[in-house]
């Protein structure tokens, strides 16, 4: 399963670099065609610019997820005892799944609501970007689900 997700990290890892670069592009001539005339002045690369950082924001924070570099919040203090740690890091994942799954609840609603729609200057169809909440769920589950397993082999392999 690691390497599968190993494969899947890659390419999402690929896709942040492209949606980077596809958000630079339109929001670079937004701002050329305002302040000179090289650029003509077009409409659509703002609504452009909002689906890549859409994108951008989603496939970061699954990236993120699988990196650790997510944020969270330590409360408690620090324990000399590995157990605990790996409770409390358990804990924090299990919080991580408990967001993914809402996001896949409440993501596929919004994702059918969005299916037909078309965007307002472009007419490109939305259910591209709807999709972006329940996929960002499941693969994040994906990548919490990992970790909580790496965790508990880690507890076990402590116990033994």
């Amino acid at each position: 399963m690691t390497r599968v997700l190993d494969a899947v990290h890659l390419v999402l890892r690929l896709a942040l670099g492209l949606l980077i670069a596809g958000l630079l592009i339109p929001v670079t001539a937004q701002i050329l065609s305002r302040f000179t005339g090289i650029v003509p002045r077009y409409i659509w690369t703002e609504e452009i610019a909002r689906f890549c950082f859409v994108w951008m924001i989603m496939v970061g924070a699954m990236c993120a997820v699988r990196d650790g570099t997510h944020f969270d919040l330590e409360v408690l203090p620090v324990s000399a005892n590995a157990k605990v740690e790996a409770a409390k890091r358990i804990f924090v994942q299990i919080m991580i799944l408990v967001v993914a799954v809402i996001f896949i609840w409440y993501g596929w609603d919004f994702m059918l609501f969005g299916w037909y729609q078309k965007s307002e200057i472009s007419a490109l169809p939305m259910n591209w970007i709807f999709v972006a909440w329940p996929l960002s769920g499941v693969v994040t589950a994906l990548f919490v689900a990992e970790k909580i397993a790496k965790e508990i082999a880690l507890v076990k392999g402590a116990g033994a």
